[in-house]
């Protein structure tokens, strides 16, 4: 064997090992569940209204639908309506708002849109209610109009706000 050869599958075996490595701990995997599942069966998910005093007419059901669908289908709870569930989540928009971000010489170049949720997480189990704000920030060019703006990020308004809200509810991080 050539010694071009066996650096060549030291280096491989090497990335080889690495890889299998870090899959095989888990470090970067954000599905880690922390749910207690002989105390904590049921949840009971409430609508998430938009209380803001600029109204997106969409992100209420939206956002709701998409964190029901997101519980339902990364946790072994059974989803229910009842008032005596283990969990009870809820929550209302808190911020819809833009600001300008950036000038360039006297007009604006860049905007942000401010999006806030205010989520209650109720534990019936150990009689337990906490409560959490969620803000974030989506940037967008001053060219575009606030509706433009918005369904270009739609889509990242509520897969981004839904995981921080899965994430403070679930994870241990």
């Amino acid at each position: 064997m050539t010694r071009r050869n066996f650096k060549w599958i030291l280096i491989t075996l090497s990335t080889a090992l690495t890889a299998m490595t870090m899959s095989s701990c888990g470090i970067y995997s954000f599905k880690d569940v922390s749910i207690d599942y002989t105390k904590i069966k049921t949840i009971k998910i409430g609508f998430f209204e938009n209380k803001a005093r600029y109204i997106n007419p969409q992100l209420s059901p939206l956002l709701t639908d998409k964190v029901q669908q997101k519980i339902v289908s990364q946790t072994k709870l059974t989803r229910t309506n009842n008032d005596d569930a283990n969990l009870q989540i809820g929550g209302y928009i808190s911020d819809y708002s833009v600001s300008t971000t950036s000038i360039s010489a006297t007009q604006a170049t860049g905007n942000r849109l401010n999006v806030g949720v205010h989520l209650f997480v109720k534990n019936t189990v150990d009689n337990k209610t906490d409560e959490y704000d969620i803000n974030r920030n989506f940037d967008f060019s001053a060219n575009l109009s606030l509706q433009q703006a918005e369904t270009q990020l739609q889509d990242e308004i509520i897969r981004s706000i839904t995981d921080e809200i899965f994430n403070r509810i679930f994870s241990n991080w």
